[in-house]
């Protein structure tokens, strides 16, 4: 199956590569669309396109310190969207390279008519321009055209994650790329949950949105399924999206979100730099085949016994630092609990703890390995593991909606994954309809 990670849900077909671009002579800047814009909002309800019944009025975007670039200055940017400059393509738009001012960047074009589309460009504009950090991807500036929307960003120019790990015919990621790449994602999540206020909930951490500089700094982005979670509530309730293999089980059996549910997508993304495995195996198709249903077992051999045969990447071999591989699996191991509570903190634990401020004991907070925070409830595990699959890639008692390969909009040129990876993203109006009884409570 080819590997090309994303931020917003693709669709399959029955030609995997009906929807990749091929090249082209460089076309002239299209002519822009008619202005006939509707406002956007600043708290968060949908857009209301024309023709759509029951929309409430929005509010205008707040003013940003971001540019605003016109719809000329972008298509010319990128000779006028041309297929060669293409990055990549999703379910809601297309991203391309371009320059501003002698400077790369990276812009997205979102298509038009797309509720999920509208919010996602609302969320990237407020979420992203609030947020500074060395880990995470910078917002440039944006366009509001007639009904175009587009977002600018810096370019990053050394792919994803998913990438380097996944994909096939590359050499392997050494060790110390993979631990720089875990301290600094986890140290970009951290900001969001910790040091932002109100706090920010990715919602959609994995390595296809783990964005690499030529020195393998990460960068955490796509924040367009990004929520702000009030101070004084204990989580958010929201439609379930996200990619399956990396859903917390409490937000994909009852829309509650919280911190921990990134926490757990980390932790998953933490098992795919130790094992090198992709997030689950589509070969066992009513099995519990997602990394963390594999892997569980052997962490626990691992954190009781000091046994890591069969977990850590085998394309590794012994060039790796025990002391560094034995933190990231205990890391792992907390993060993917079944229970959110039972899972740790980003900055207050998992950073700190990564970099040699606190114990195993304060990681764990009393929680020891082998107990069902860990292990989970085998039945009722593979219970939800298997409607969740079915509900993603399709079954006789299941409706199709919106689901994706693993693509990421920096990778343009598929790479075929070893294992044959696949992801769906989930949504909420398949997913609530048939996950009655299998929450496990946060």
């Amino acid at each position: 199956m080819a590997f090309l990670p994303s931020n917003a849900p693709f669709y399959f077909s029955d030609d995997p590569y009906a929807s990749w671009p091929s090249q082209q002579s460089i076309k002239p800047p299209p002519t822009p669309p008619p202005v006939t814009s509707w406002p956007l909002s600043s708290s968060g309800g949908s857009a209301s396109y024309p023709g759509s019944d029951n929309q409430p009025p929005l509010q205008p975007l707040p003013p940003m310190s971001q540019g605003h670039y016109t719809y000329e200055e972008l298509a010319a940017a990128t000779n006028g969207f041309s297929d060669t400059n293409l990055l990549g393509q999703g379910g809601f738009g297309h991203v391309y390279k371009g320059t501003l001012g002698g400077t790369e960047v990276a812009i997205k074009k979102l298509r038009t008519g797309s509720r999920q589309g509208e919010r996602e460009f609302r969320a990237e504009v407020e979420i992203i321009s609030r947020v500074h950090h060395r880990n995470l991807v910078s917002l440039v500036g944006y366009c509001i055209y007639g009904d175009q929307r587009l977002l600018v960003y810096e370019f990053v120019p050394n792919k994803t994650l998913g990438f380097h790990l996944h994909g096939s015919g590359r050499p392997t990621l050494d060790w110390p790329r993979r631990w720089k790449i875990a301290l600094g994602s986890a140290k970009g999540l951290a900001y969001l949950h910790e040091d932002c206020h109100p706090k920010i909930i990715h919602r959609d951490i994995k390595a296809a949105n783990i964005l690499l500089d030529y020195n393998f700094e990460p960068k955490v982005s796509d924040f367009g399924l990004a929520k702000f979670q009030p101070e004084d509530n204990t989580h958010v309730s929201t439609r379930v999206m996200g990619t399956f293999g990396y859903l917390a089980p409490e937000y994909a059996t009852s829309g509650k979100l919280t911190d921990r549910s990134d926490v757990f997508s980390f932790g998953v993304m933490l098992l795919e730099l130790v094992t090198g495995r992709p997030p689950f195996q589509s070969s066992q198709t009513y099995m519990d085949d997602t990394l963390v249903g594999w892997a569980r077992p052997l962490l626990s051999r691992a954190l009781e016994e000091d046994n890591y045969d069969g977990l850590i990447d085998p394309r590794l071999e012994t060039n790796y630092d025990p002391y560094d591989m034995a933190h990231l699996v205990a890391c792992a191991a907390a993060a993917v609990r079944q229970t959110a509570r039972h899972r740790p903190r980003m900055s207050q634990q998992i950073v700190r703890y990564l970099e040699g401020e606190i114990s195993l004991e304060d990681l764990n907070a009393g929680i020891m390995p082998g107990q069902s925070a860990l292990q989970g409830s085998g039945q009722s595990s593979g219970e939800h593991i298997r409607r969740l699959r079915k509900m993603a890639f399709g079954g006789p008692d299941y409706v199709s909606s919106e689901y994706s390969e693993p693509t990421s909009e920096y990778d343009k040129n598929p790479s075929t994954s070893t294992s044959g990876e696949e992801t769906g993203e989930i949504e909420a109006k398949v997913l609530n309809k048939h996950s009655h009884g299998l929450s496990s409570g946060p």
